[in-house]
Parts: C-alpha cells; structure tokens; sequence
C-alpha cells in the first residue's frame, strides 16, 4: 500500500505528543512542504513557526531541548545540513542535548528546486558530528518505527526525510532499531547495500531481475549510516564477497564510505560504490534525476554484471 511519507511523518509526531507533552516542533516556514500543519492544527501551542532563519530555529530548538523539551526541527536538506551545521553542532551536540532535526528532499528528491536545494552531501556533512544518529527510513512503515525509536533517543539526531508517496515494504509489526540494518532479502552471490526512500526499493528490483538471471542477490536496507552496523556488514562481505552500495547522495563520506571503511579494516571484499559521482544538482524530474546520476535498478544490474563477467 502506498502512503505519503510527509504524511506518516506528521501523523507519527501527533501520535507521540499526545502521549509526551515533551513533544515539540518547530519549522523554518515550511510547514506545508512538511505536512505538519496537523500538527499545528493539534497542538498549536507545541509548534514554532520560526521563518526563514534555520540557524536560529536551531538555536531555540537546542533552548527547548535544556529545559527538557523534545524538538523535532524540519526544514529542506540542504539548508538543515549547510545552513545549520554550526549551531547544530555547538549549540544541540556538542551541548549534549537532544534535537531532531529533519532534513526534507534529500537529493534527487529536490526535483524542480535544483541543484541549489539538492543535498547531495549532508550525510558527509553530519556524519563528522561526534555520537550523532544520521538515518533515513525507506517506507511508511520504517519511517513509523524510526521516528518513534528517534524521539526516544537519549542525543541528536539527523534524518533525511522524502516527502512523497512510497510503497510499503516492511510489514505493519516490523521492529527497528537505529543502528541496525535489515536484511529485506538473503542472497550468497553478491550484496545490495541501500540506505533510504528511493535506493532500497531500485535495490530491490535490482534483486529481481539478477535472481531471474541466475545470480543470487542479498539485499540490505542499511537505514541509520551513523553508527553503522559493522556486524551485518562483515557477515555479508564473508557470505558474498562483494558489495554493491548505492545511495542518493554523493559516493564520498556517506553509505559507501562507511562500507568501505568497515571492510577496510575488518575483511576482505570486493566493493563498488553507486551514487553520485562528485557532482553538483540540477533541475528535473525524479525519473529523469535517477537516469541522469545513473540511480537505478537497471545501472546496479550493469555494474554487478561488469563485475561478474
């Protein structure tokens, strides 16, 4: 079943502030590109409408969080990562408190704002930051789960989240924990390591098409890049001996490199990093985006197949 994640998103802070009166949100007027207005609608005295001024929605959200609120501070990507960074770092994680913050349109996923507003690089960017959770959910119900197990984590957080419809994968009683990836499908030829909204679901047709073929596929989605699952990792590397990672961001200093840096130091295994290959946004659609940096099922098939001829 397909749902709206800004939508899930929304629904699941409702949900948790009606239990948690430490519950708070705030927003850098983009309360509809969010889909938080419920929120408001809810809790209009739990909801910060702080304009155009992500540094200084922030600042106050790190306010909240020393007199033991719970914030969760939502603006697009690119600014929660470039236009944050310093308050976010000092003022929310060095501080040690506790700030969610939630960064919308992650990558190709900025479609029609361009490259401007297409973060390519934000998990790079946080996952420098000492103790900080970096995550992004794949499905309605993942995101669900995530945003719960967010929210009752002791420590910022940072979470990429993709605005739009999204099939459902994961079962309605699926348990997740940050830090822990999921195995959606177990294989002995080669790993598929996806991390968030749109990765995982090509990795899984990915999957498809190479089982039609002959070659047994392992997928994983690999949901929190910080701290990553080590374990899972090497367990894979040992099972399959090569590791396809893709992601919708950069192929420097997110999901592949923290692969690679596992691996690096724990075993050896063949690895190909797919993402973005260092170069800035532009104006499209999705589908277009994901043909133009080559993010789809069909190049991940192209390259196993490379590798395995």
């Amino acid at each position: 079943m397909e749902k709206e994640m800004r939508a899930v998103y929304a629904q699941t802070l409702i949900e948790l502030a009606e239990k948690d009166e430490r519950i708070v949100l705030l927003e850098a007027d983009l309360m509809k590109a969010s889909g938080t207005g419920v929120f408001k609608n809810r809790f209009p005295e739990r909801t910060f409408n702080m304009g155009v001024a992500e540094a200084n929605m922030v600042g106050v959200a790190a306010g909240l969080s020393a007199g033991g609120k719970i914030p969760f501070a939502d603006t697009f990507g690119c600014f929660a990562a470039r236009r944050t960074y310093d308050q976010f770092f000092i003022s929310a994680n060095y501080a040690r408190l506790n700030v969610k913050l939630v960064g919308t349109d992650p990558g190709i996923s900025a479609t029609y704002n361009g490259g401007t507003h297409m973060p390519f690089e934000d998990y790079g960017i946080m996952r420098n930051i000492p103790k900080l959770v970096v995550f992004e959910a794949c499905d309605p119900v993942s995101l669900k789960k995530l945003v719960q197990a967010s929210a009752y984590h002791q420590g910022c957080t940072y979470m990429r989240l993709y605005r739009r419809p999204l099939e459902t994968i994961y079962p309605e009683d699926e348990t997740f924990e940050l830090g822990k990836g999921k195995v959606l499908k177990d294989g002995t030829g080669v790993t598929i390591i996806a991390t968030g909204a749109l990765m995982v679901q090509e990795a899984l047709k990915a999957a498809e098409i190479l089982n039609s073929e002959g070659v047994s596929a392992a997928v994983i989605d690999m949901h929190t890049v910080k701290p990553i699952d080590a374990e899972l990792i090497i367990q894979y590397a040992q099972k399959t001996g090569l590791i396809i990672t893709i992601e919708n961001h950069q192929i420097f200093n997110g999901l592949g490199s923290s692969v690679a840096e596992v691996i690096a130091e724990n075993c050896l295994c063949r690895l190909k990093r797919i993402g973005v290959e260092d170069e800035f946004g532009e104006v499209g659609t999705q589908e277009y985006l994901q043909e133009r940096y080559k993010l789809t099922a069909a190049h991940i098939v192209d390259v196993i197949k490379k590798i395995k001829s």
